[in-house]
This record gives C-alpha cells, sequence and structure tokens, in this order.
C-alpha cells in the first residue's frame, strides 16, 4: 500500500482506536500539562493539542464546538478557552515542547515528555 502524500502516524492502530487514543492523550496533557509517553504518540498529540489551544485563543462559540467535537470533554475544552488560551493569547505558536528521555526498559520504545511551554 502505497502513503504517498498521506500525513499522520498509524501508531499500529485501526482509525477509531487511534482517534480514542489521541483524544485521551490531549485530555490528560491539557488536565496535567505534562505527560510521559512514547516519542511517536507524542508527536502526534502535539498536532491536536496545538490546534485545541488555537481554537481557545479564537474564543468565539464556532471555535468552542469545534473544540468539543475534537476532544468530547467539557471540563477539558473549559480549561483550554478560560485558563491555557489567556497564558498563550501574545504566543504566535509552538505551545508544546517534547524532550527526548531514552528508551523504555521493557521494549527500547523511544520515550518522551510532552508538556506545555
Amino acid at each position: 500500500m502505497a502513503s504517498h502524500r498521506v500525513s499522520g502516524r498509524r501508531l499500529s492502530r485501526y482509525k477509531d482506536q487511534r482517534k480514542a487514543l489521541m483524544r485521551g492523550l490531549v485530555c490528560e496533557l491539557i488536565k496535567h500539562e505534562r505527560i510521559t509517553t512514547t516519542l511517536a504518540k507524542a508527536k502526534e498529540t502535539r498536532i491536536v493539542a496545538e490546534k485545541l489551544i488555537t481554537h481557545g485563543k479564537k474564543g468565539n462559540l464556532h471555535h468552542r464546538r469545534l473544540a468539543l467535537a475534537q476532544v468530547p470533554n467539557k471540563r477539558v475544552v473549559e480549561k483550554v478557552f478560560n485558563d491555557i488560551a489567556v497564558r498563550y493569547a501574545t504566543r504566535p505558536g509552538g505551545y508544546t515542547r517534547i524532550t527526548k528521555l531514552g528508551p523504555r526498559q521493557g521494549d527500547a520504545a523511544q520515550m518522551a515528555v510532552i508538556e506545555l511551554v
């Protein structure tokens, strides 16, 4: 199967599982502002999280509904719109930082910390 010009990682999951995984990772990132995961998952989580924060910065009802469609958790979206968007109001992007940790003990998967800057 050719994968030319196809964006995003499959992460060895079907689409519905991948979508649920991203929702969960983004929710935990917003709640705790720092999570440890594999490098590939961190890079994919960064994409979704930064779009969510950008919706929060725009702040109108349309963008709130777009954010709820992406992450259907009212508490998380409320935190993005009320707290995080205010913090990054003047920042033009780059709301997350990924720091590599090294291989995981069990399967040598490359681990990383993703956090809000």
